[in-house]
Order: C-alpha cells, then sequence, then structure tokens
C-alpha cells in the first residue's frame, strides 16, 4: 500500500474541490459560498501531538497559554517531558491527566519520520496506542501534519453538524453514518474535511452564532 496523494500547496486544495464539486452538487453549492479553501498545513512531530494533548478540553485561549509557557520553558521535546518535575509540567498549566498523556507521548518513541511513509491507516493505529491519543486527533494529525488527501474525521462535531446543514439531513450524522457518507469524497476526503468547515463557519455566521 502507498500513502496516496500529499497535499502541499494551495492549488492541490483547489484540485481537490473542483473534483468533489463537480461529482456533489451540494459540494458545489458549498463552495460557492465559502470560496478558496485554506491549505491549513501544519508541521509534523512530537511537538504538533503534545500541542494537541494540550488542547483536549480546554478553550483555545487557554491552550494558547499553556502552549506558550510550555515552549517559553523549552518544554516542547519528548526528552525536556521526561527530564522535566511533575511540578515543572504543573508550573505550566497541564493538569495530572495531561501530565500522564505528555508522558505517555514521549515513551512511546514514536519515528515521526517513518509515519511519512507508511498507510495512513496504520499512522492512525500506531499513533492511538499511545495514551491520550485518540482517532480523531490521529486523523487530524494525517490530515494536516502529514497532509494526507485521503483522510476523514467524522467524529469531528463540526463536520457532522456542517453535514446537517449542508445536506438538509433531520439530524446530525453519528460517526459511523458520516464516515460512510464520506467515503464518496475519496480520494479527496481531507478536502471534503475543509469544504465542510469552512461552510459550517460560514453557515453559522448567517445564524449569528459565534
Amino acid at each position: 500500500m502507498t500513502v496516496g496523494r500529499i497535499i502541499e500547496t494551495p492549488a492541490c486544495v483547489a484540485e481537490g474541490a473542483a473534483w468533489l464539486a463537480a461529482r456533489d452538487p451540494r459540494l458545489a453549492q458549498a463552495l460557492s459560498v465559502t470560496g478558496p479553501l485554506p491549505l491549513r498545513r501544519k508541521p509534523d512531530g512530537f511537538a504538533q501531538l503534545l500541542s494537541a494533548i494540550v488542547s483536549q478540553q480546554v478553550s483555545v485561549a487557554s491552550a494558547n497559554a499553556i502552549w506558550n509557557r510550555l515552549r517559553d520553558a523549552k518544554l516542547t521535546g519528548p526528552r525536556k517531558i521526561l527530564w522535566a518535575t511533575d511540578d515543572d509540567l504543573r508550573a505550566v498549566g497541564l493538569s495530572r491527566q495531561k501530565i500522564r498523556y505528555a508522558r505517555a507521548l514521549a515513551e512511546a518513541r514514536i519515528d515521526f519520520n517513518a509515519l511519512r511513509g507508511i498507510p495512513t491507516a496504520d499512522v492512525i493505529a500506531e499513533l492511538t496506542q499511545v495514551s491520550g491519543i485518540g482517532v480523531w486527533t490521529a486523523e487530524i494529525y494525517a490530515m494536516f501534519s502529514l497532509g494526507r488527501a485521503d483522510v476523514f474525521a467524522p467524529g469531528d462535531l463540526a463536520l457532522q453538524e456542517s453535514a446537517r446543514l449542508l445536506f438538509d439531513l433531520p439530524e446530525r450524522p453519528k460517526e459511523r453514518a458520516l464516515r460512510d457518507m464520506a467515503d464518496a469524497w475519496s480520494p479527496w476526503r481531507s478536502v471534503a474535511a475543509r469544504l465542510l468547515w469552512a461552510y459550517y463557519h460560514v453557515a453559522k455566521d448567517r445564524e449569528g452564532i459565534r
């Protein structure tokens, strides 16, 4: 198995969006509302997953504040996490549970370079072995840090709500149902996700919800 197409530039995203719009009139409708979709590529590696752990169950502002303190304390690498005391990590804002997750990630000794060359399913399987890394986090990592063009995150509540709005569904689709829907968007499911997220923000703005 190969890793498939990698999204590297805005042109890749535009190609995927055009493919989706040509095959699904609802997605074409969404694209006409959202306009060009963002690239949203991020770095890969330990720090990106540590940042995802920091962000769990806290506001964006709180996550940013904690991350800035971690960075200022030079605690964003696996060895630094393992060498730090619990008091050091609590001092920058990590809870007891997140300290455990951060240490589990550091102890996992993931070969992040190797992840670039294996199929997405294997990436997700390896990452989710680490305590604190769930399927959603692993899928988001594959999508944005590895640039995989054909991965989706159906457990994402915003994607579920966007699909409900765009496809005029009676209720928000569950994770399994949305995963099945997304099969029709292969091999550009990552671009479909970008489109649904963009549409969600437009639709919610129209409703006056912030």
